[in-house]
């Protein structure tokens, strides 16, 4: 996927992102208008644990590595982000600081909405919102259900072996 300067270029990027999965062409003419394009090189922070950036992001190309810090500098990866994924979800919603960070496991391309942006349109362009919203309902759903299923495994994993692994 490469980003020209015709904003149907965003708008077709937008719609094949899990962001648009319901939205009309005209809907995602419209959020990509507000949208800003970003690249990562390899190794490049999108989001740093403990910062707040209210925005959420759509990874278009590449892939990024969710990071947690465990102190003494470390970081641990726990998932891995790719193409058409969302990004910074929660901080969007709540303005909270990231609980954990986003690291580019090669060149990335990014697509960002500020809050503050995004709330612009709220009143001429509800059912965009509510759209948008949804996607971001089912984004969070995603990673809950998988982090449930990997508790679940693990859960599984040690108390079937006895507590060695």
């Amino acid at each position: 996927m490469r980003l020209g300067n015709d904003m149907t270029d965003i708008a077709n990027l937008i719609l094949l992102s899990s962001l648009g999965a319901e939205l009309s062409e005209q809907e995602a003419d419209v959020l990509g208008g507000l949208m800003t394009s970003s690249e990562l090189a390899d190794g490049d922070f999108l989001i740093i644990q403990g910062t707040s950036d209210d925005s959420l992001h759509v990874l278009l190309e590449g892939k990024l590595e969710v990071v947690k810090s465990t102190g003494g500098g470390d970081v641990a990866g726990l998932a891995v982000l790719r193409e058409g994924d969302l990004a910074g979800e929660l901080s969007f919603i709540d303005g909270h600081e990231h609980t954990v960070g986003l690291r580019a496991l090669c060149q990335c391309h990014i697509l960002s909405l500020k809050r503050e942006d995004f709330e612009k349109i709220v009143n001429e362009n509800p059912q965009l919102v509510y759209k948008v919203m949804r996607a971001i309902a089912r984004s969070t759903h995603r990673i809950v259900h998988r982090m449930n299923t990997e508790f679940i495994e693990l859960n599984n994993y040690i108390f079937k072996q006895h507590g060695r692994y």
